[in-house]
């Protein structure tokens, strides 16, 4: 697996051009942040000769697959709503069986990225990579290879006993369940506020915006 070196340039204006569409590499990048898809497609297709076709969500990417597929690449982002570890890429896989499937993210801990590539994507590519980082990683993928950032691929996983104290985790559990704080305070017989507390403390332990998040997250680690 090749790991690419981040350089501080970013390519001239006299390097862009429009991709022939009978030609380029395919791509689509499915991601609910607008101005970050925007960015990510401008750049691959004006620096890169790519062909991109974008996406707000995973249903609407699938979607994009079965109309407009097959693609040589698609991009998704980790935080994504329906996005989840291996479903998501599972499902593209089976609309799009030929084409490589690779996560994008800005807040995945490292351990997401190690298991993400445990599951066959074939690549994990931060969104602060340098711009020419960006498309060299890009097309390492488009032309057979694997891209991931060092870091990430010597990561160990979250461990749960390492990262969550026993409430804190049976809190997790309650999350990864839907249940409510309610819920899950008359389950474990405390007061709602002290579940409220294990959620704030194991979001920020595992790196989660919120409680969607963080059950998320600890289904993809394998947290519970």
């Amino acid at each position: 697996m090749q790991e690419i070196m981040e350089p501080g340039q970013v390519p001239t204006a006299q390097t862009q051009h429009d991709p022939d569409p009978t030609e380029a590499p395919k791509v689509l990048i499915a991601d609910d942040h607008g101005l970050v898809r925007e960015t990510l497609a401008a750049y691959l297709s004006d620096a890169g000769g790519i062909a991109v076709t974008q996406a707000g969500g995973l249903e609407e990417a699938l979607a994009v697959i079965g109309q407009d597929g097959p693609f040589d690449l698609v991009l998704l982002d980790f935080t994504m709503p329906g996005m989840s570890l291996p479903d998501g890429m599972d499902r593209v896989r089976a609309l799009n069986p030929d084409g490589a499937v690779a996560l994008i993210s800005g807040t995945a801990p490292d351990g997401v990225g190690r298991r993400a590539m445990e599951c066959g994507a074939a690549g994990f590519l931060p969104k602060t990579m340098a711009p020419m980082a960006l498309l060299a990683a890009v097309a390492e993928i488009l032309g057979g290879g694997t891209y991931a950032p060092a870091a990430i691929l010597h990561a160990d996983p979250l461990p749960p006993h390492d990262r969550l104290t026993p409430r804190e985790r049976e809190v997790l559990e309650g999350l990864c369940a839907a249940r409510s704080n309610k819920e899950i305070a008359r389950d474990l017989d405390v007061q709602e506020v002290t579940v409220k507390l294990h959620v704030k403390t194991l979001s920020r332990k595992l790196g989660a915006r919120n409680r969607t998040h963080a059950a998320m997250i600890a289904r993809d680690l394998w947290l519970v």
